[in-house]
């Protein structure tokens, strides 16, 4: 379990990474739907989603995908107010340490706003012809990002 603090109102709030319960799913699904972020096939994975938690609220999330030749990092949002202290950081170790217990190869990621963010965990862009069948296969990756978005992978250790 990974922990951040954000500041809001002078008051230090402690924030926890757990794994997501099915409960959460609403939450998170509107969470995704305020940063424009793409739904398609994340309940599908929602077993492998961690939320961050500030007392009883949700306020950031991740997920991954995880296919044959390797894993989608998908839905990494923080809420507004709880910017710039780390718990999008801490959102994106947790689920890059949840891919390194998965044992895939590699994680691949698709954005339009993120690149510099992602290359502070040794993601690189690749081309699309780069990644594993299994995983252009999925929705998120077919279907709900168009063909111009940057994809990036980071290998696993």
């Amino acid at each position: 379990m990974l922990h951040a603090a954000f500041t809001q109102a002078r008051a230090v709030t402690p924030v926890t990474l757990v794994p997501a319960r099915w409960s959460d799913y609403e939450v998170v699904a509107a969470l995704l739907e305020r940063e424009h972020l793409p739904l398609d096939g994340l309940r599908q994975h929602f077993e492998n989603a961690i939320v961050a938690r500030a007392g009883n609220r949700i306020v950031g999330c991740s997920a991954l995908e995880v296919y044959e030749g390797g894993a989608l990092l998908r839905s990494v949002a923080v809420d507004a107010e709880c910017r710039g202290a780390g718990v999008g950081s801490d959102l994106t170790r947790a689920a890059i340490q949840l891919a390194t217990r998965r044992m895939v190869p590699a994680m691949y990621l698709l954005t339009t706003t993120a690149e510099q963010f992602f290359r502070k965990f040794n993601f690189e862009i690749v081309d699309r012809a780069d990644v594993p069948p299994s995983v252009t296969a999925s929705e998120e990756f077919a279907h709900a990002c168009p063909s111009t978005v940057i994809v990036m992978r980071r290998y696993i250790s």
